[in-house]
């Protein structure tokens, strides 16, 4: 093994190595003391105190920070010109004071005397080079602090507690509450403030770009551009040392944070507005690795040593923590280095650096160049602009050009390589090219799951071959932050006859076992393993009730190409003879680079990458992959050729488009692809490692609430593979982080809830007002357990139990044989206790109810007359909606119970709609469904549909007037004319005033659609759906066009009035839409009233119909 050792570093680094905490007060401390003794520590930490009384004041400030700032003075109309032409124009957003920060911060400006002058905002200078010579530095700018600052917003004042300038703009705002309240009370205040005050005309604080919120406990911080609702809280982050380990406490955090240095490097240096203006606050681990990387490269240099690993070294940052924006930062920070001459970021796959370079023209467009081939490479490497600097390649093309082209000047020159996932292909013949071929270069590395002794082949690994770990953020770190999800680990182990080769721990003989056709290959095996996930995939990516714009997808690892070929025509043809809906299935597959090499894998584990060129696949395999991509595009009426490069990249697109429901894989997929609505992993595979944990990270991307962990079922026993692979990678105290807790570990935290519900409210009926605060608090945790249970499959069991005849003894033992339990585990489940649906029902009710009646209150500011404070109540509503159904699925369930007397089926019916917000005015109609249609004649759930509809409209009920309805009225019309067809439906979209204004969306549907090919109400609804989706975003952007409309917030703005069902001119948010234009503009306000309109009625057209743009 070759050995490194370590050479000088500086220790100047923002992110510290080590901080001693200060010791906390004992005293009680009230908020105005807290912002009492910030403003005081900031004030010793050489912060200016400034006592603003209004804008004016706040303008005057800036005027003469600026003017000592550049040394230079304005005249009373220079300044005004200075302010209109730059500074401050009309109409300008948060987002063009952020791009004024970051791409515009000199300003030529032209004196009346004739002179122009550059106008720094800010100076951002930094000794990069020893040499350097910068006259004015980050130290030049002047930091100061103001407090409650009163600022008016279109219908209120607010008063903000700490705000921080940087030569008089507000940059910074911090907002506070006493010890012992929520922090996130914190941080809706901000968001309270955005939409009332902050953003109100000639505002400063739009140039904030980071927000602080602290209770004095736990203190966060996060980007302006962050979308500021309680969904995105998550979002915000904590300062910390190198190690990672927070800085929470406020007075912590102003002793690091806002050290004057530290604040302005985050503030002017340490982040990135991307080209769509989304500004990124990078997070201490990545400035942590950012400084070590160009510490190492600073001293290498000053010691003449390259070359060598000793010079470089590897960044261990998990799977999911934003490792392409660090190495973005670092390749710009690298580039403006004076003796570096270029920067390759080296990636190991053709998608990978189509993907890379895309990321980063959205970062900064033209930052980095790339090649479609080795020539390209070549060229690139021979320009010498300083833009030319940075390019992406992969290690294909840089091996060729190593390989065939000799004396190139570049080989004598300073290079640094950033190698994307240095545990994967970097240690082969690329490796020991670059040593030969190169003189002067210095190498890092990037990666989650680095090759460590403990799995390497052989003596290589990450750190012999790029030098020492310089940071590490490991999975456990990201799972502690809440950047990523953590795994819940389950074996499914419902095949005993095939227990003992799953279980089998021997390498070598689960190896022969991999192809036996009377091992892992059985065919009884491969079809109960499909049929387990047939009947289990709906609630695994929570799709109960067939939702699949709620739930998510899952993807299948196994062991081979065979096996995949095997698995994919099983689960086709079980499909094939079940009447349930079909899962949208496909595959793929390739050969490894390394197996047409014939490379070993460079470590035990290792998930070999597979090529996209298939010539060295075997003629099967090859003909089977072209049935799979002609599959893919007829059944599933999409865009792929039989190319396999655009088939790979089409598969790519729809899976994360929620198109594929199950995407079978070998190799492809399980590294480097980020899927955020992928949920569950089904894995026949034997997995190990850093192989191990790439696969199972592709489920754990945040996506929103629903999301919980990411869902990891195992057809083989991987528990004690798992754990070795979070040893490695995560740290032995990582454990209970990486794997969530077992069914029995959660189903003991539901059982007290559910005893305190019983005890505490047993009549849902009978709950007394002054007892509904403590209600809504109890059930809402039942909510969230429940949410939680339903990843467990033992949950379902245990509810299927509830309606087993626990005395009857056979019942038991045939309930026990279907789902494989032990009598152990039957036992255990017999004694728990569910409450009743209906009750559960009931409780849903009073919960809506009195969501209901404050969500009013607060509409109408009468809560303050309320004698039970809410404040700290959340009401689980979006828990609740993923869990409600629609219309179809109630009338469904009229099947199940038809045979029960109408008395208790209308009952069993209410009890469904009154706990469902949404379907609670269709009561009436569907109780008198129930009473005047005999059911027994209904024999599936389409005709059931059907005559609902039939009766709804017979009865000509006004409260079912959604586009469904009238939909299914289109199945007894279908056989007339299209004129005679349109002059029906005409009149009955007329007669209901929610559907009007759908009027001509549904006659263009009439018209361009060939209704004898609809069969039923389902494919009706589905087909005219795809139609208005498809009609909307035309229109949208028909609409966006011939207004000169901002297209990123318009779409935002146009999206949030769809989901609010309205579009409201409150607020900021129609404004930010607009093109460029003062108010003071005789133009404006038409224009404004114009665009509003023309928004509302888009919006009346489309909402209901699942339009995203």
């Amino acid at each position: 093994m070759i050995k490194t050792k370590c050479i000088a570093e500086a220790k100047n680094f923002i992110i510290l190595d080590e901080y001693t905490k200060i010791e906390p007060g004992k005293d009680y401390q009230d908020e105005n003391e807290l912002e009492d003794e910030l403003v005081e520590d900031l004030k010793h930490q050489g912060y200016e105190y400034f006592n603003p009384k209004n804008q004016e004041e706040m303008r005057a400030n800036v005027r003469v920070q600026l003017e000592n700032l550049n040394n230079i003075k304005f005249t009373d109309r220079e300044w005004e010109r200075f302010l209109k032409e730059y500074l401050d124009r009309p109409g300008e957003n948060n987002e063009d004071k952020s791009d004024k920060i970051y791409n515009d911060y000199i300003k030529d400006f032209k004196f009346d005397n004739g002179n122009i002058v550059n106008i720094y905002l800010f100076y951002k200078g930094n000794k990069i080079n020893k040499e350097d010579k910068i006259d004015r530095t980050l130290a030049d700018n002047k930091l100061q602090v103001i407090r409650q600052f009163e600022q008016r917003g279109e219908k209120c004042s607010n008063r903000y507690d700490v705000t921080i300038l940087v030569n008089g703009l507000p940059l910074v705002h911090i907002e506070l509450k006493r010890r012992g309240v929520p922090i996130k009370e914190a941080f809706n205040q901000i968001h309270r403030y955005s939409k009332e005050s902050f953003n109100s005309d000639n505002s400063l604080y739009k140039f904030v770009q980071i927000f602080v919120i602290s209770n004095g406990t736990d203190t966060r911080y996060f980007a302006n551009t962050t979308e500021r609702n309680k969904k995105n809280y998550d979002f915000t982050i904590n300062w910390a040392r190198s190690d990672n380990e927070s800085i929470q406490d406020i007075k912590d955090f102003t002793a690091t944070f806002f050290d004057k240095n530290t604040l302005l490097q985050v503030l002017l240096q340490y982040s990135v507005l991307d080209e769509g203006k989304k500004l990124f606050i990078m997070r201490p681990y990545q400035i942590a690795a950012t400084e070590r990387i160009l510490d190492k490269i600073k001293s290498s240099f000053y010691a003449k040593k390259w070359n060598k690993p000793e010079c470089g070294g590897y960044i261990f940052h998990s799977t999911g923590s934003g490792k392409t924006l660090t190495s973005f930062k670092v390749a710009c920070l690298v580039a403006k280095m004076r003796y570096i001459d270029k920067v390759l970021f080296v990636v190991d796959r053709k998608d990978l650096d189509y993907q890379t370079m895309k990321k980063y023209d959205e970062y900064s467009k033209g930052t980095a160049n790339g090649s479609s081939n080795t020539k390209g490479l070549v060229d690139n490497l021979e320009k010498q602009g300083v833009e030319d600097k940075i390019i992406v390649t992969t290690i294909q093309k840089l091996n060729n050009l190593m390989r065939t082209k000799q004396g190139l000047a570049v080989y004598n020159k300073q290079v640094v390589f950033i190698f994307d996932e240095c545990h994967r292909s970097q240690f082969g013949e690329a490796q020991r090219n670059l040593r030969k071929k190169f003189k002067r270069y210095y190498q890092f590395g990037f990666t989650g799951t680095p090759i460590l002794p403990k799995n390497a082949y052989g003596t290589n690994t990450t750190g012999s071959v790029f030098g020492r770990e310089l940071h590490r953020y490991s999975i456990g770190d990201a799972i502690r932050d809440k950047k990523v999800l953590a795994f819940k680990l389950e074996y499914n182990n419902v095949r005993p006859k095939f227990k003992g080769i799953e279980t089998e721990k021997d390498l070598e003989k689960l190896s022969a076992l991999e192809d036996d056709k009377e091992g892992l290959m059985h065919p009884e095996r491969i079809e109960q393993v499909s049929q387990y996930i047939l009947n289990n995939f709906h609630y695994r990516t929570k799709r109960l009730h067939g939702n699949k714009d709620k739930g998510f997808n899952a993807m299948f690892a196994v062991s081979s190409v065979k096996v995949a070929k095997l698995y994919y025509k099983t689960l086709n043809r079980l499909q094939k003879e079940s009447d349930k809906p079909p899962l949208k299935i496909a595959t793929i597959f390739s050969i490894a680079p390394n197996e047409a090499l014939n490379e070993a894998p460079n470590s035990v584990g290792e998930i070999q990458d597979e090529s996209l060129e298939v010539p060295a696949m075997e003629s099967s395999s090859k003909e089977f992959l072209e049935k799979v991509i002609k599959d893919y595009n007829s059944s599933y009426s999409l865009n792929s050729s039989n190319d396999f490069e655009r088939y790979y990249q089409d598969l790519s697109r729809s899976f994360k488009d929620m198109e594929i429901d199950l995407l079978i894989v070998v190799g492809m997929f399980l590294t480097g692809f980020d899927a955020p609505r992928l949920n569950t992993l089904f894995v026949d595979k034997n997995l190990r490692y850093h192989g191990l944990i790439q696969a199972y990270s592709r489920t754990n991307r945040i996506y929103n609430d629903a999301k919980n962990w990411g869902n990891i079922i195992t057809f083989r026993y991987l528990d004690d593979a798992t754990k070795e692979a979070i040893k490695l990678f995560g740290g032995d105290d990582k454990k209970t982080i990486l794997i969530e807790k077992k069914f029995k570990e959660q189903i003991e935290g539901l059982i007290p809830i559910i005893n305190k519900l019983n005890e505490r409210f047993p009549d849902p009926t009978g709950i007394l007002e002054v007892d509904k605060k403590e209600f809504v608090e109890v059930f809402g945790k039942y909510i969230r357990a429940e949410d939680t249970l339903q990843n467990y499959g033992d949950f379902y069991i245990l509810q299927a139990l509830q309606k087993i005849d626990t005395d009857d003894a056979q019942a038991l033992e045939d309930f026990k044989s279907k789902h494989h339990l032990s009598k152990d585990m039957l036992t255990y489940l017999k004694d728990i206790k569910l409450p009743d649906e209906r009750k559960i029902q009931d409780y849903k009710s009073i919960y809506n109810d009195t969501y209901e009646s404050y969500r009013r209150k607060k509409e109408a500011n009468e809560e303050e007359n309320s004698d039970i404070n809410w404040d700290d109540i959340t009401f689980e509503v979006e828990l609740l909606r993923r869990q409600e159904v629609d219309l179809d699925y109630i009338l469904e369930l009229l099947l199940e119970k038809e045979k029960e007397d109408k008395e208790n089926l209308i009952k069993y019916i209410q009890g469904i709609i009154r706990s469902i917000i949404d379907n609670r005015p269709k009561e009436d109609l569907l109780v008198n469904f129930i009473k005047e249609t005999d059911l027994h004649k209904l024999e599936d759930s389409v005709s059931v549909i059907d005559a609902f509809y039939q009766f709804a409209r017979k009865e000509g009920k006004e409260k079912c007037q959604d586009s469904d309805y009238i939909l299914g009225l289109f199945l007894e019309k279908k056989k007339e004319n299209k004129e005679n067809l349109i002059k029906y439906m005409q009149g009955i979209i007329r007669s209901t005033i929610d559907n009007r204004p759908k009027e001509d969306l549904l006659v263009n549907f009439i018209k361009e659609t060939d209704l004898h090919k609809l069969e039923d109400s389902v494919s009706v609804i589905d087909a005219f759906y795809q139609f208005a989706r498809k009609e909307g975003k035309r229109e949208c952007q028909e609409l966006i066009n011939s207004e000169e409309l901002n297209e990123e917030e318009a779409n935002w703005y146009i999206n949030n009035s769809i989901e609010n069902g309205f579009a409201t001119e409150n607020g900021m948010d129609l404004y930010n839409t607009l093109p460029k234009m003062s108010p003071l503009n005789p133009e404006f306000l038409p224009k404004k009233n114009r665009v509003f309109e023309k928004i509302n009625a888009f919006v009346k057209t489309f909402k209901g119909v699942g339009l995203k743009l």
